[in-house]
């Protein structure tokens, strides 16, 4: 795993890939668009209606987690969607951030909550036209500034393109305040 640009890339395979001198650590290809994990399980970076209290998490999180901490999403913006946000990366702005919760799975709800994440959130596989959002593993900071690799789940590429293009962003990146009216 290595740290490039605010995202974490996560090499594919064992050993030396490509002749990079990289390793692979946590994850390896098992056919094309299918990628299985072979470390701990990554948490998730909730920054919508997945963080606690909204109705998405006490669908599909309540009672399944161990751990939630505040995070930062840094380099990214937040932006209205139609009842739900989108966060996209953003480097022309380095100084926003998107704010939200990283979720940690109890043991034995990962792969369930996987399932019913992607479900959720239109993610079907890496790249397919259908998916509403991709997941794609990216570094959050938790409060005490730690990076921590976390899955989240981003807008596919036309969305992205519309929401850069004429979106309107949350104020201060956070969608529960904004909510409230804060």
């Amino acid at each position: 795993m290595q740290e490039t640009g605010g995202a974490l890339v996560v090499f594919e395979g064992r050993g030396d890939t490509a002749g990079r001198g990289d390793t692979a650590v946590g994850v390896r290809a098992v056919s094309v668009g299918t990628v299985r994990r072979i470390g701990p399980p990554l948490p998730f970076f909730v920054y919508g209606t997945l963080r606690p209290g909204e109705s998405n998490y006490l669908r599909h999180l309540d009672g399944r987690t161990v751990r939630e901490e505040s995070a930062r999403w840094p380099g990214a913006v937040l932006y209205r969607g139609p009842g739900y946000p989108f966060a996209l990366e953003s480097p022309a702005e380095p100084e926003s951030t998107v704010v939200g919760e990283l979720i940690t799975c109890a043991p034995g709800e990962y792969g369930s909550v996987l399932s019913a994440l992607d479900h959720l959130e239109g993610f079907i596989a890496p790249g397919h036209p259908g998916n509403l959002y991709e997941r794609m593993v990216r570094s959050v900071r938790v409060a005490d500034g730690t990076a921590v690799g976390a899955w989240v789940y981003v807008p596919a590429a036309p969305i992205a393109a519309r929401l850069r293009e004429d979106g309107t962003p949350v104020p201060g990146g956070d969608w529960c305040t904004a909510r409230a009216g804060g």
